[in-house]
């Protein structure tokens, strides 16, 4: 099964954290929604970023070692929608990109990471 998906992430306390190559970045307590797509095994790719003992690769994987996926929003599709998704993640109230260029290193977005001070309604 391919698609798109969105994790609703929380996070408790105010963390530092390195993200590979992109640097230490300051994450402020609150909900992220990250953006991603699976067009080979979507079940697979949701169930690697559940588990907290995996190879660290993406940029997800390092904010998961500190932070919670409360819930995932799945869109079934073969199309390459993930920038279009994001875009209405990046478009809902109090949407705000902490950490630049977060999961978006092979496409023009801005950020596939995007925090809420509160916790957001994801679209369906």
């Amino acid at each position: 099964m391919s698609g798109i998906y969105h994790l609703l992430i929380q996070l408790l306390q105010p963390q530092e954290i390195i993200i590979g190559k992109l640097g230490l970045f300051l994450f402020p307590p609150g909900y992220y929604v990250y953006t991603g797509s699976a067009l080979n095994g979507l079940k697979a790719r949701i169930a690697r970023h559940r588990r907290k003992e995996k190879r660290l690769h993406w940029h997800i994987d390092y904010l998961l070692q500190h932070a919670r996926i409360i819930d995932v929003v799945c869109h079934i599709t073969t199309a390459r929608l993930e920038c279009e998704y994001n875009g209405q993640i990046m478009n809902l109230p109090q949407a705000q990109i902490t950490v630049p260029r977060f999961g978006a290193s092979d496409c023009k977005c801005v950020a596939h990471l995007v925090y809420f001070p509160n916790r957001p309604v994801l679209p369906t």
